[in-house]
């Protein structure tokens, strides 16, 4: 992604290539940082409030220093008017800083990548890989921190294996998320996801997508299922704030066939956005 805009609570607004994280800094050292990354439509971020908040939570499950919250809404409306009423994505990002402090905070503004809309077109291909349930406080349930190597690690060996993207299972077979992603699947005319008690991450678009199910006639049921599930299932996609909704169209290298639901929450997710 191509960096438009940057801005930083000890600096302002600044050139997206000024280097602005010290070397010293946690998150640099030992990956101690949360963010935040979500779309923005037209100048305008969907739903900011409930990324702030996440953010606050993972901020405090990491035991960052104290940053205002209100600094970082100021990062964000510093860098936003940069990129017009372009369709763009905006990262907050919340440093630990050197050891014992201060907190940095960061708003980055940048392309939306331009294979997002690729894909979607063809559907996407996954895998499923063995991952962690984080079913104790220390592993961190439901935090978006920038200790990411192990997400990155599965994207990459998806990669080698001709897929787009993989999801984690458990040792039980469990279906618990994707690397950057939520994951859901349609029987009939109900869709499936995983529940938030196996300490996945509490997507924000999960939650619109929850909302958004009963209005294009969809039944919603949040559990615990195993992969056979999802592979026997009428259609399968994946949803995240960048990303959106992603029909799946593979899984393991079994093909899945590409149902209306995808589709239809797309659309419906767009409308709200678009709409404020």
């Amino acid at each position: 992604m191509t960096l438009l805009a940057m801005a930083t609570t000890d600096r302002g607004l600044c050139d997206p290539a000024t280097a602005v994280v010290r070397a010293d800094d946690e998150a640099l050292l030992r990956g101690r940082a949360a963010f935040e990354t979500l779309r923005v439509y037209g100048g305008r971020p969907f739903r900011l409030d409930e990324h702030l908040d996440r953010l606050v939570g993972s901020a405090a499950s990491i035991g960052l220093p104290p940053l205002a919250r209100a600094d970082l809404e100021r990062l964000a409306g510093l860098v936003l008017p940069q990129a017009g009423t372009a369709d763009v994505v905006l990262r907050l990002v919340w440093t630990a800083g050197p050891e014992r402090g201060p907190a940095t905070g960061l708003a980055l503004v940048s392309e939306v990548p331009p294979w997002i809309e690729q894909v979607r077109a063809r559907g996407s291909r996954i895998v499923a890989l063995l991952g962690v349930r984080a079913a104790v406080p220390w592993l961190l349930p439901g935090v978006k921190s920038t200790s990411y190597a192990v997400n990155m690690a599965a994207e990459t060996e998806a990669k080698r294996r001709g897929a787009d993207d993989a999801i984690f299972v458990d040792a039980d077979d469990v279906v618990l998320e994707g690397t950057v992603t939520n994951v859901w699947w349609r029987i009939g005319e109900t869709l499936h996801t995983p529940s938030l008690d196996l300490g996945i991450l509490a997507g924000v678009t999960r939650a619109a997508v929850l909302e958004l199910g009963a209005d294009c006639g969809y039944r919603v049921e949040q559990g615990v299922y195993p992969l056979a599930e999802v592979l026997g299932a009428e259609e399968v996609f994946t949803s995240s704030s960048v990303r959106e909704l992603m029909p799946v169209v593979e899984l393991d290298g079994r093909s899945l066939g590409r149902g209306p639901a995808a589709d239809v929450l797309q659309r419906a997710l767009r409308s709200l956005a678009e709409s404020g």
